[in-house]
C-alpha cells in the first residue's frame, strides 16, 4: 500500500507522471481512465471498425487490438483509417505477443504499443534449467538486444507503451530463478525497464496482471514499491489494473472488483479494463462502476484524513498494513490468513484456521418468531451448493429474551438448524443478567456496538451478560480510526472472563477503518483476536441492473461487496463474514460465498478461469466457456481453464486442475495442470473428452438428480 503520507491507514492516490495515449493523458490528477479489447479478428477490419466504435459510444477511452503477426499490424493503418471517416477519435492500442516486428510496424500507426515482458523474445517451453550469474545476464543482455529497437522507434515517435506482466506467461528463464511468484512478474517488467530509462524513454505504463486475485494484488504493490524504490520521491509510472481470466457472469464481476477495486482503493491504479468472457461492451459499464466507486471513497477518505490530521497530528510512519511483520519483500507480499484464537459460536468453530465463516443479520424477528422462521425457511432454501452457517438476530426491545429459543425451535422444525447470536444495545440498565438458553440450545455470541462515549461499566456490564450467558462476546467498534487504539484497550481491560472476543467495525464503516482495527489490536497486544467482516447488501437507485441468473443483487451493490469485502479477505483477515440484506437472504449469503472464492479463501464451486477472448481466439470462447460450464459447474472445487490461445494457456494451466487451450483453427489442446496430455483435439469432441479427463483423474462426481447431456 502506498500512500503520499506514509500512513498505510490514510491512503492517497500514488503519484504518478502523465503519460499521453493520443488524446488521453494517463496518471496525475487525470480520472481513472476505461479501457477494453476488441474480440474480433483484426483482419476483419469492418467487424473491427464496427466494435470499437460500440465500445467508444459506452463510455471506453482507449481500445486495444490484438496484433498477432505482420499482417495484422499493417492492417491497423487501414481500421484507423475507417475510423477517421466514422470521425471516432480514440486512442489504439496494439497487443504484441512473441512477434517484435509487429510490434516495430504497429508503433507507426498507433498511439500505444502493449508488449509483454514473458514472450516479447523468449518462448514458454516449461523446461528446468539452473543460471548462474554470468548466464543470466546474458540473457537478459539478449532480451534486451531484441527490446531496444521498439523503445528507440516509440521514443522517436512519441508512442506511449505498456509493459503487461501476465502471471501466465513469465519466461522460464524467470521461472527457473524467481518462481511462478509476484516477485517474478514483477523482475520480469523490471529488466524492460531498465531498457527504457537507459534510452531516455519514460512514456511507460506497468500492469501486473494475474487470474488469481491475491497474485494480482500482491504484485501491483510489490512493482509499486520497487519503483518507489528506484526514485524515491519522483512522481513514477501510471498503472494499468486489471485481472486477467476473470471469467464472465457474477463471478467475472465479483473477481475483477476485487482485484480492480482493492488496489484502487489503496490509490493503485490511472487505468482499468475489465476482462469478462462476454461482449467488451459489457465490460466498460463494471469497470466505470468500479473507478466511480473509487473515486467516490478517496473523496471521503480525503476529507476524513484532513480531519484526523488536525486532531491526531503527523501520521505514523511506522504504521504498516495487514499484520505485514517480514522484511524479506517475497515473504512481505505474500498472501496469508491472519492467525488467530479458536472460538465456538453455538458449536461453530470459527477462527484458528477453520473456513471463514458466512452468516446472516437478519434483524428483529423475535416479535413474530413463528411468521419470521417460516420466512426465513423458505427463502434459505434457494441456496444452492452452499449454505448459512449462522444467524444474527437482534434482540431489540422484546421484553422476553428467551424468545430467541421459540425462533430457533421454530426454524428445526423447519429443517433449518442454525447456531444463533444475539445483538444486544449497549444499555445496562435494559439488559437481563443472562440469556436464558433454550432446550438445549444456548446463544452463540452477544454482539454490541459500542463507540468512544461508551463507558466502561457499560462494557463491563456487556461482558458479565455474556460469561453469564455462556455466550462469545464480539465488539463491534463505531468510531473514527483515531479512536480505534483507545477504544480497543478499553474492550480489553474490561473483558469479563478467559474467552476471547471477535471484534468488527459497522458495515458502515470503509475497510481502512478494519485495518485500523488490526493495527490496533497487534498494538494492544492482542492481534489473535478473530475479525468479523460485516456487509449490507441493499438495492439503490443508482444501482443498475442485475447481473447473473436469478440473482437480486444489483450490479452496484454486487461491486461495493466485492470491493469492500475481498480486499480484506485477499489480505487474511477475516474470519466470519456477516450479511445483512434488504433484498433477500439466499442471494445475500450466496454473495458472500462468491465473493469468499474470488478472494481465495474458500472454495465451494467449480472455478473457471476463462479468457475474455480476443482477436487471437481459435474459437467462440463465450459459446464454449458455457457449454463445459453446463457439464461441469456441479465440480466443487475443481479450476477448469478456458482459453483461447496459447498466449497465457500453458501458464495459467498451472493455476488450474484443468485446461481446454485453443492450439489451432478448430483444434484444442487440453491439460492437466501444466501438463499437455492432448493435442489436436477437435472441438466437436472437445468437451467430452475434457469431461473424460475429469473422469481418470478421480475428480468427476456425477450431479444429483440429472443426468449430464452430452450434447449440452
Amino acid at each position: 500500500m502506498t500512500s503520499d503520507s506514509g500512513d498505510p491507514l490514510r491512503p492517497a492516490r500514488r503519484r504518478t507522471r502523465v503519460v499521453r495515449v493520443g488524446g488521453i493523458e494517463i496518471g496525475g490528477d487525470h480520472p481513472i481512465r476505461i479501457q477494453s479489447m476488441t474480440n474480433t479478428d483484426t483482419m476483419d477490419t469492418r467487424a473491427t471498425v464496427r466494435q470499437i466504435i460500440a465500445l467508444a459510444e459506452a463510455g471506453c477511452e482507449i481500445v486495444r487490438v490484438t496484433a498477432p503477426s505482420i499482417r495484422e499490424a499493417e492492417n491497423l493503418r487501414e481500421i484507423r483509417r475507417r475510423l477517421q471517416e466514422s470521425e471516432i477519435d480514440i486512442p489504439l492500442v496494439a497487443d504484441i505477443h512473441f512477434t517484435p516486428n509487429a510490434a516495430m510496424i504497429a508503433a507507426e500507426i498507433v498511439e500505444k504499443v502493449r508488449i509483454n515482458p514473458g514472450n516479447y523474445a523468449d518462448k514458454k517451453k516449461f523446461e528446468v534449467r539452473e543460471y548462474d550469474d554470468v548466464q543470466y545476464a546474458a540473457e537478459v543482455e539478449r532480451v534486451a538486444e531484441r527490446f531496444r529497437p521498439l523503445v528507440l522507434r516509440c521514443k522517436a515517435r512519441g508512442v506511449a507503451m505498456r509493459i503487461g506482466t501476465n502471471h501466465g506467461s513469465l519466461s522460464d528463464r524467470i521461472m527457473n530463478r524467481f518462481g511462478d511468484t509476484a516477485l517474478g512478474m514483477v523482475e520480469s517488467a523490471l529488466e524492460f525497464l531498465d531498457v527504457c530509462e537507459a534510452e531516455g524513454y519514460r512514456d511507460v505504463i506497468f500492469s501486473m496482471k494475474a487470474s488469481n486475485t491475491q497474485v494480482a494484488i500482491a504484485a501491483y504493490r510489490l512493482l509499486a514499491e520497487r519503483l518507489e524504490e528506484r526514485a524515491p520521491g519522483v512522481p513514477s509510472y501510471p498503472f494499468h489494473v486489471g485481472v486477467t481470466e476473470a471469467g464472465g457472469a457474477e463471478d467475472g464481476r465479483i473477481k475483477s472488483a476485487i482485484g480492480i477495486g482493492s488496489l484502487l482503493e489503496d490509490g493503485l491504479g490511472d487505468t482499468i479494463r475489465v476482462s469478462l468472457t462476454e461482449d467488451p461492451v459489457r465490460e466498460v459499464p463494471v469497470a466505470r462502476a468500479i473507478a466511480e466507486r473509487a473515486g467516490r471513497l478517496h473523496e471521503v477518505d480525503s476529507k476524513e484524513t484532513e480531519d484526523e490530521g488536525a486532531r491526531k497530528g503527523p501520521p505514523r510512519r511506522s504504521d504498516r498494513p495487514r499484520g505485514i511483520a517480514s522484511d524479506r519483500v517475497d515473504e512481505r507480499f505474500a498472501p496469508r490468513r491472519r492467525t488467530t484464537d479458536r472460538l465456538r459460536w453455538g458449536g461453530l468453530e470459527v477462527g484458528d484456521g477453520a473456513p471463514v465463516r458466512v452468516e446472516l443479520e437478519v434483524g428483529d424477528v423475535l416479535s413474530r418468531p413463528a411468521e419470521s422462521a417460516a420466512g426465513l425457511a423458505v427463502e434459505l432454501s434457494g441456496l444452492k451448493d452452499v449454505a448459512c452457517e449462522s444467524l444474527l438476530v437482534s434482540l431489540g426491545d422484546v421484553g422476553d429474551p428467551g424468545r430467541w429459543g421459540e425462533f430457533a425451535h421454530e426454524l428445526a422444525s423447519l429443517g433449518v438448524e442454525l447456531p444463533i447470536s444475539l445483538r444486544v444495545g449497549p444499555g445496562a440498565a435494559d439488559l437481563p443478567d443472562a440469556i436464558p438458553a433454550a432446550g438445549g440450545l444456548s446463544v452463540g455470541r452477544i454482539v454490541t456496538t459500542i463507540d468512544a462515549t461508551t463507558r466502561a461499566s457499560e462494557i463491563l456490564r456487556l461482558a458479565e451478560l455474556a460469561g453469564k450467558s455462556r455466550a462469545g462476546m464480539e465488539w463491534e467498534l463505531a468510531c473514527a480510526g483515531h479512536e480505534m487504539p483507545l477504544l480497543v484497550e478499553r474492550v480489553l481491560a474490561n473483558r469479563s472472563g478467559e474467552t476471547p472476543p471477535a471484534m468488527s467495525v459497522p458495515a458502515t464503516a470503509s475497510l481502512h477503518a478494519v485495518r485500523a482495527l488490526v493495527v490496533a489490536l497487534s498494538e494492544a497486544g492482542a492481534a489473535r483476536t478473530p475479525i468479523v467482516l460485516r456487509q449490507r447488501v441493499a438495492a439503490a437507485p443508482s444501482a443498475g441492473g442485475a447481473v447473473g441468473d436469478g440473482t437480486t443483487i444489483p450490479e452496484a451493490a454486487l461491486i461495493d461487496a466485492s470491493v469492500r469485502l475481498g480486499s480484506l479477505l485477499c489480505d487474511g483477515i477475516g474470519d466470519a463474514v456477516s450479511m445483512v440484506s434488504t433484498i433477500g437472504a439466499a442471494p445475500a449469503v450466496d454473495l458472500a460465498y462468491r465473493i469468499l472464492q474470488g478472494a481465495r479463501q474458500r472454495t465451494t464451486r467449480t472455478e473457471y478461469i476463462s479468457c475474455p477472448s480476443c482477436g487471437r481466439t481459435l474459437f467462440d470462447l463465450e459459446e464454449t466457456t458455457a457449454r463445459i460450464q453446463t457439464k461441469t459447474r456441479h465440480l466443487d472445487g475443481v479450476k477448469i481453464a478456458v482459453m483461447g490461445c496459447i498466449v497465457n494457456g500453458p501458464g495459467e494451466m498451472a493455476d488450474a486442475d484443468f485446461g481446454y487451450v485453443g492450439s489451432g483453427p478448430g483444434q484444442v489442446t487440453l491439460y492437466v495442470g501444466r501438463e499437455v496430455v492432448a493435442r489436436g483435439v477437435p472441438e466437436a469432441e472437445a468437451t467430452d473428452r475434457l469431461v473424460e479427463l475429469i473422469r481418470d483423474h478421480g475428480r468427476w462426481i456425477e450431479p444429483e438428480g440429472r443426468e449430464i447431456d452430452s450434447d449440452a
